[in-house]
């Protein structure tokens, strides 16, 4: 996957950004975590700013010389395509604010972050990120992460792939991938939400041709093996701290 060499032995303060809360660590170079997680509530209403302010805070009483952040929405060059469920301006169970949402598109992160922080900052999407810290670096690796909402990444052959954030897609016209595999379509109905989610998993399965597929996320601890034993592609379950995990990859030394 695409790296950024950096020299020190330091180590790299990593953030997870997601629509219900921030979790951060530190983590070392090779991307064991150095003590515990802590987390805060994402601020609502979400719009750029705050976020900024909230994120680099972070960085800067971190202490660390480098920090990797994933950003729940899709990204190019650190800067938002698409926001995801931040642009909800009460959070996950409240609909799309317009306003918040324009404010989003085109938004600089890694930038602004940049301009605020003492530490070099490195800005992608969360799945990307996660992608980071679980793929194997063999063959076609589809990395789901679930929570708040559902993140996708491809991996080939350990080289990150650009693909599309399905977030903010509609699902079967039932709602959005966010909101059809969310935290909150879970809570109203386990089953149907376990249903669904292998019909998704083997429409990406073939789609993207994958041979071995990752599942982290805090919702992963929902789901057994045998829910996806028709989806063509084994499966593998990960732990939760992928996604901080990986922020060691976006400067590991070449």
């Amino acid at each position: 996957m695409a790296e950024s060499a950096i020299s020190g032995d330091g180590p790299v303060f990593a953030v997870d950004i997601g629509a219900t809360s921030i979790k951060y660590c530190l983590v070392d170079r090779d991307g064991h975590l150095r003590g515990g997680v802590a987390r805060i509530a994402t601020p609502y209403p979400c719009v750029p700013s705050r976020l900024i302010e909230v994120v680099a805070r972070l960085v800067n009483e971190s202490g660390c010389d480098v920090a990797g952040v994933g950003f729940p929405g899709d990204m190019a060059d650190g800067r938002v395509i698409e926001p995801g469920n931040l642009s909800r301006a009460g959070g996950i169970a409240t609909p799309i604010d317009p306003a918040i949402h324009q404010q989003w598109l085109g938004y600089d992160v890694e930038g602004e972050l940049q301009q605020r922080c003492r530490a070099r900052v490195r800005v992608v999407n969360d799945a990307t990120l996660a992608a980071h810290g679980y793929a194997q670096g063999r063959g076609r690796e589809l990395v789901f992460t679930l929570g708040t909402g559902l993140g996708i990444s491809l991996v080939v052959d350990g080289e990150g792939q650009k693909i599309r954030d399905v977030g903010a897609e509609m699902y079967r016209d039932i709602g959005t991938y966010d909101e059809v595999f969310g935290e909150p379509s879970r809570v109203r109905d386990p089953v149907m939400w376990r249903t669904r989610l292998t019909d998704a998993f083997a429409q990406f399965v073939h789609e993207f041709r994958a041979d071995l597929v990752h599942v982290g996320g805090g919702n992963a601890r929902h789901l057994r093996e045998d829910d996806f034993s028709t989806i063509g592609c084994p499966v593998e379950f990960n732990d939760n701290e992928g996604t901080l995990r990986g922020a060691a990859r976006l400067f590991a030394r070449r």
